[in-house]
């Protein structure tokens, strides 16, 4: 059973949750495509950090997640926003055997832009639709 435990950071938004993190991974990408999330990149940060530094570390995963309408919507307001996505989800062990699953907050990372009344939508969906799939990760089980 997961527990429902708040896990914001200044740039994202998070839960910590009892789940392994094998269960947490899976979870998380059933619950991104969902809400339309493709996760179009997964970085392994423990074997990268493995192979490339010889350190072990933690199980810990970045999934960068798309949701085509969204970035359709983004690309057409400001060509260079890929510089931007996809947006980024994180997945990592917890020293109690549990896990925490975060979210950037794409309010934050679409900020860099400045103020743009087209993109704020965009930036307000994807923010909506990645707060549902945290908070359904906490309510999980």
């Amino acid at each position: 059973m997961a527990s429902d435990t708040r896990h914001d950071v200044r740039y994202g938004f998070g839960v910590r949750t009892r789940f392994p993190y094998d269960e947490a991974v899976a979870l998380t990408k059933e619950k991104l495509k969902e809400e339309g999330f493709g996760v179009l990149a997964e970085i392994d940060v423990k074997r990268t950090m493995k192979d490339k530094r010889g350190i072990d570390f933690r199980p810990y995963v970045i999934l960068g997640a798309c949701n085509p309408p969204l970035a359709e919507k983004a690309f057409e307001a400001e060509i260079d926003i890929g510089l931007l996505l996809p947006c980024n989800v994180v997945v990592y062990a917890t020293d109690d055997g549990g896990s925490v699953v975060e979210a950037m907050d794409p309010d934050v990372a679409l900020g860099v832009v400045g103020e743009r009344p087209d993109l704020a939508p965009v930036a307000a969906e994807a923010k909506e639709r990645l707060r549902r799939v945290i908070d359904r990760v906490g309510a999980a089980g």
